[in-house]
C-alpha cells in the first residue's frame, strides 16, 4: 500500500512539473501583421501631405500702447473685391491665424470697438507658405455727445 501511495504522489508530481514544460514547448502561431493601405489591392497610391493646404496669415493685434486687443475681428478679402470671404477673431493675447488659398493678393481688415479700422496687404502669390502681420490699432478720437 505504501508503494501505491508513492506511485500516486510521483504521478501527481510528474503531472504538475511536466505540465508547464509541455505547455511551454507549444508556442501559439504569431499573429498576422496588420494590413497597411499600401498592402491593399487598390491601385491608387497612398499620398500623405505633411503641411495643410493653404497660405497661413497670422499675427497679433495691439493697441497704441502695446497691449493686446482681444476679440478684435479680422476679415480677409481678395484685393479689389468688396466682399469678405474669411473671418476670425483675435484670442485673449491678441493673436490670430487663418488659412487662405495661395496664389492671390489679399487685404486683411481689423475692426475693434473704440479703434479705427486697420488694413494691411498680404501677398500669397510670392511662393511663401505664410505671412506674419502686426496691427497697431489707433483709438477713435472725437467727442462723445
Amino acid at each position: 500500500m505504501f508503494i501505491r501511495h508513492q506511485q500516486i504522489i510521483l504521478a501527481i508530481v510528474l503531472l504538475l512539473v511536466g505540465a508547464p514544460c509541455a505547455l511551454a514547448q507549444e508556442s501559439p502561431a504569431p499573429p498576422a501583421p496588420p494590413q497597411t493601405p499600401a498592402d491593399s489591392s487598390s491601385s491608387k497610391p497612398v499620398t500623405r501631405s505633411r503641411a495643410p493646404v493653404g497660405f497661413l496669415v497670422h499675427g497679433t493685434v495691439f493697441d497704441q500702447v502695446g497691449y493686446a486687443v482681444p476679440g478684435a475681428e479680422l476679415h480677409v478679402r481678395r484685393t479689389g473685391e468688396k466682399k469678405f470671404h474669411w473671418s476670425t477673431y483675435a484670442n485673449s493675447r491678441g493673436e490670430f491665424a487663418m488659412r487662405v488659398p495661395p496664389g492671390n493678393q489679399y487685404e486683411v481688415v481689423v475692426q475693434s470697438k473704440g479703434f479705427s479700422d486697420a488694413t494691411q496687404p498680404v501677398n500669397a502669390a510670392d511662393g511663401l507658405d505664410e505671412q506674419s502681420l502686426v496691427f497697431r490699432m489707433e483709438p477713435i478720437t472725437g467727442r462723445k455727445k
